[in-house]
């Protein structure tokens, strides 16, 4: 059996750490430019240095995306920042993710010591295609997510056994061809394979017939609208055993724009899903409630298998609802605790004294909490925090852990998408 690797987005340095605390063997993360994510957070060149040498500290990996499809006017950016990074010292990032492969060549060039991985939006959708990267000098290929696990199987046959796969296996799909997309462009003028997706496939159409112009026919799905580009999320929390037999190294989560309990939730389910059927193929199947339980938990827009097991039909595969399924809210994550045994925390969603709230740990336990104080930076004491990601301190009249997470359940479990 191939070892193993849990791969978690990262949208800032707080994720980075807390996927890191929540069970990731790596981490993925974009820079200021030529990443995909245009919109995220992402990081400085000194916030990647500080959470390169976190994870490093607790033996977990960084990649950094540099996987835009690059012009003409973007080669020599990229040699520059691809030297900087090469300079990061003591520690670079563990591997690139490259999709253009001018920018590979510039990143074998420049910083030769740096693994190169290559992007889903490559479209490697075949074992010829793997072993092209491989002369190339990539020690890993991420499959397009249109494979099905035969086929990934049947290139894990044909490629070098040192030649790693990496597939997606969790979040948002794209309705687009392996992710390259031309609608946001078209529409908007932004570029998706730039980075600058306006996620056009979320929007609503309707139908105009060639003879009858300025009629706008709506195509029905359901009460709510009309949704015909968008995909429901990915989700193989139940086929471990599948992704293991396929012979995949990488399990990669998608969500470079998500919050930290997303994050959390997920890094810390997966992780305890492929530990347990690791450690014993009943156990993970004894425990399959609580990972349903817990991987629902968080914002989700129904779930699919993909193209794992061929392709999907419309049912399976798109979404009939514009709403996304919400079983927790986001309120803080724990830091360092105060002389007065108190914890800060900076504010992500209000709560308020008296309340009863939830820790998330990252061993899997999820305690329930009645909030019994809250004081501002000055000591004062607090009905409630005012303020968006105001920091004060809290106690929950028991001992927590630096990166705990707050969250409460809601009753209301779906919200409108936008």
């Amino acid at each position: 059996m191939r070892k193993i690797e849990l791969l978690v987005p990262a949208s800032s340095l707080e994720v980075l750490k807390i996927a890191v605390i929540f069970g990731a063997d790596a981490v993925y993360i974009g820079g200021e430019a030529f990443g995909l994510r245009a919109k995220a957070k992402n990081f400085s060149m000194e916030e990647m240095a500080e959470g390169i040498a976190f994870a490093h500290a607790h033996g977990v990996k960084v990649y950094v995306t540099a996987n835009i499809l690059a012009h003409n006017y973007d080669l020599d950016g990229v040699r520059e920042y691809f030297e900087e990074l090469n300079e990061m010292k003591p520690d670079r990032p563990d591997a690139l993710i490259i999709s253009d492969p001018g920018v590979f060549q510039i990143a074998k060039e420049v910083c030769p010591q740096i693994e190169r991985h290559v992007s889903t939006q490559a479209n490697n959708t075949n074992y010829g295609t793997y072993l092209f990267w491989y002369g190339q000098g990539a020690s890993r290929v991420v499959t397009a997510r249109e494979l099905s696990l035969k086929e990934i199987k049947e290139i894990r046959d044909r490629i070098p056994d040192d030649l790693e796969i990496e597939t997606f296996v969790h979040g948002a799909m794209c309705i687009s061809y392996s992710g390259r997309c031309l609608l946001s462009n078209y529409f908007t003028g932004r570029d998706a394979n730039k980075g600058a997706c306006t996620h056009p496939c979320r929007w609503k159409y309707a139908v105009v017939e060639e003879q009858r112009p300025g009629q706008y026919l709506p195509v029905y799905e359901n009460e709510r609208g009309t949704y015909i580009f968008n995909s429901k999320d990915l989700c193989m929390i139940e086929h471990i055993p599948d992704l293991v037999d396929a012979g995949i190294d990488s399990y990669k989560i998608e969500g470079r724009m998500k919050t930290a309990l997303y994050v959390a939730t997920v890094a810390r389910t997966y992780r305890k899903a492929i530990n347990d059927y690791l450690e014993s193929p009943e156990k993970y199947k004894q425990n399959m409630p609580w990972y349903l339980e817990q991987i629902k938990s968080c914002t989700y827009r129904q779930f699919t298998t993909g193209f794992f097991y061929g392709k999907p039909s419309d049912e399976a595969q798109i979404y009939d609802s514009n709403t996304y399924e919400k079983g927790y809210t986001y309120l803080g994550i724990v830091g360092k605790k105060n002389a007065d045994g108190m914890y800060r925390i900076e504010q992500r969603n209000k709560f308020s004294a008296g309340e009863q709230i939830e820790v998330m740990k990252p061993n899997g336990d999820n305690v329930l909490a009645t909030v019994k104080r809250l004081v501002d930076e000055d000591g004062n004491e607090m009905e409630s925090c005012p303020h968006p990601k105001q920091v004060f301190y809290v106690d929950l009249g028991m001992e927590l852990d630096e990166y705990d997470i707050l969250r409460r359940e809601e009753e209301d479990g779906a919200i409108a998408l936008e």
